[in-house]
């Protein structure tokens, strides 16, 4: 949206609503944190920007364009973050391995999204990016970019962050005998390397330029995620993401991704609901036998395996994983190099799919 009608956007919609929409996701970050819930930066805006738009808004209230790009390429620049030289070199070390579950993961992962597809269950390509186990955010921020629903896929995708969440904290639990999956305090105003954040304030704008000046699909996401991992990893750059400034990058993904919500389009999730849940149910028990299988053989202990193939919610199964006695560079290199695969083989597998099903994208 170009800035002009971005403004004529937000005058359209009161001060009253937009102070209500603060509000309201404030409550509910509030709420999901105290039930140490995943995503609750993004999730919680979402949640109070659907109720909105459905009850308050009435397709009024739209969050500026130009905002959201920083939003999504700050996104990019924090996945990057979590490549490190350690988990290079793991992946590097048992390169075969990780490429045979990283393949075999997204593999069964697009075949449940082909059959949602065919069976109509979504529109296009929508169940394909839903069922993509890679980073939600990052997964919606694409989808909506190669033309797919993205309030469909943050449907799909942030049920399947709760379900691994809930899942991999409750093995942790029974394995391990330990509280696993209680996440650390959200600490908003850090003290800042204000150079180190300078430099990655500036990258992400100079990787909104690029993406824009030379049309780049799903830019926003891949150029900061290339060259902060690349810059990073040649000591070139400490990328400062102090949690206020995620906090507000997620807010606007999450607001721009709920005030587009209709009540048609809450009708055909919950419609979609059953079979959804199944889908993942079903990952899941797939990536659960992955996970003996690299317990059986290749050695790997069986907590360490599981939290490794778990499909998706890398953040919270790091969590998990870091208050467990587990391999922790093998499971984050585990999820990292997925997330990388997904980033890569997303456009071409959702473009795949679509030929071979023969339906075309029709959002609600």
């Amino acid at each position: 949206m170009p800035f002009k009608a971005a403004s004529r956007a937000l005058q359209k919609a009161s001060l009253p609503r937009w102070v209500l929409l603060l509000s309201l996701s404030t409550a509910l970050v509030v709420v999901l944190e105290l039930f140490a819930l995943p995503a609750s930066l993004l999730v919680g805006p979402m949640i109070a920007a659907i109720f909105l738009a459905l009850v308050v808004g009435k397709g009024q209230m739209r969050v500026p364009y130009w905002p959201v790009q920083f939003g999504q390429a700050l996104v990019g620049l924090m996945m990057a973050r979590a490549i490190t030289p350690d988990i290079l070199a793991t992946m590097a070390k048992d390169a075969p391995l990780f490429m045979l579950v990283i393949v075999s993961v997204i593999a069964v992962a697009a075949v449940l999204g082909y059959l949602l597809t065919r069976l109509q269950v979504l529109p296009g390509t929508t169940a394909v990016w839903g069922s993509s186990p890679g980073g939600a955010s990052a997964m919606v921020i694409m989808s909506e970019a190669y033309g797919a629903d993205a309030r469909l896929v943050a449907f799909m995708q942030y049920l399947r962050v709760v379900f691994v969440c809930v899942a991999a904290s409750g093995v942790s639990r029974l394995w391990v005998a330990a509280d696993g999956g209680e996440p650390p305090p959200l600490i908003l105003f850090p003290p800042i390397d204000w150079p180190a954040f300078s430099a990655t304030v500036l990258l992400a704008c100079c990787c909104i330029y690029a993406t824009f000046r030379f049309r780049v699909q799903g830019g926003t996401i891949i150029l900061p995620l290339l060259a902060g991992s690349l810059l990073q990893g040649f000591d070139l750059l400490t990328i400062e993401l102090p949690m206020w400034l995620l906090a507000i990058s997620y807010a606007l993904i999450g607001w721009s991704i709920g005030l587009r919500f209709t009540r048609s389009i809450l009708k055909h999730a919950a419609r979609a609901l059953p079979r959804v849940s199944a889908s993942i149910l079903l990952l899941m028990s797939i990536c659960g036998l992955m996970a003996v299988a690299l317990h059986k053989f290749a050695g790997v202990d069986p907590l360490t395996a599981y939290l490794a193939t778990s499909p998706g919610g890398a953040d919270s199964v790091a969590i998990i994983a870091a208050s467990s006695d587990v391999d922790l560079p093998f499971v984050m290199a585990m999820q990292v190099g997925r997330f990388v695969m997904i980033l890569l083989t997303g456009p071409m597998l959702a473009r795949f799919i679509a030929r071979k099903s023969g339906l075309a994208e029709n959002p609600a």
